[in-house]
């Protein structure tokens, strides 16, 4: 069998990030449970603003799509900025548009974990933002969600993780990553009638988009 690989997303523009912190702690888990992994870090990312039928792509835009239409799998890592997840983040996964004309399109067939982490008690607005996008790309999110809450208490500036519980989560995160991931990497028949449908369904097509 091929080796099992995951893509990590996650940071911020913040100089010190504590979403991208807590990616590297999944993506440890993951790695424990025998898979390859890869992290791309937003910030180094520094992505253009995502445009319906660019003229030319950025080589590092088509870099990170093709890795993620290799991988089996990803772990998405966002801070919670007023009620959903950062700016810089989104755009990012807008650029995924660019991977519509793959076979199989967009992350059909992946699994996805999701992380967020806020400054204050509450997270799951991220999450809840992230778990539609995976929907909407075709993906499918693990049950397990980490919701890291006042982030600056579990994390310092340095990366260091200073909680046990959180840190045992997030790697539990990434190992129920890779387990669905193998999973998925069994091949299996579609059926027909699922293909045809999910033809008619979200996400939006390169033309719409322009449209819009």
């Amino acid at each position: 069998m091929e080796p099992i690989t995951i893509v990590g997303l996650g940071g911020s523009l913040a100089t010190s990030s504590r979403s991208l912190a807590a990616l590297r702690v999944a993506l440890e888990g993951a790695a424990e449970g025998g898979t390859e992994t890869l992290l791309f870090d937003v910030r180094d990312l520094d992505f253009p603003m995502f445009m319906p039928r660019a003229s030319s792509v950025p080589k590092r835009v088509r870099d990170f799509c093709d890795a993620v239409d290799r991988a089996n799998g990803m772990i998405w890592s966002s801070p919670l900025y007023h009620g959903t997840i950062s700016g810089s983040f989104k755009n990012i996964l807008d650029w995924l548009q660019l991977l519509s004309d793959r076979d199989p399109p967009y992350l059909t067939n992946k699994v996805v974990g999701l992380i967020s982490t806020a400054g204050g008690t509450q997270g799951l607005q991220a999450i809840n933002t992230m778990e539609f996008i995976v929907r909407a790309l075709r993906g499918w999110a693990v049950p397990l969600v980490v919701p890291v809450g006042q982030a600056w208490k579990v994390f310092d500036d340095d990366g260091e993780a200073h909680d046990a519980r959180t840190e045992e989560q997030l790697r539990a995160l990434g190992l129920e990553v890779t387990h669905a991931a193998r999973h998925f990497a069994t091949p299996i028949d579609p059926l027909p009638e699922v293909e045809d449908v999910e033809a008619q369904l979200q996400p939006i097509s390169a033309a719409e988009i322009a449209e819009a």
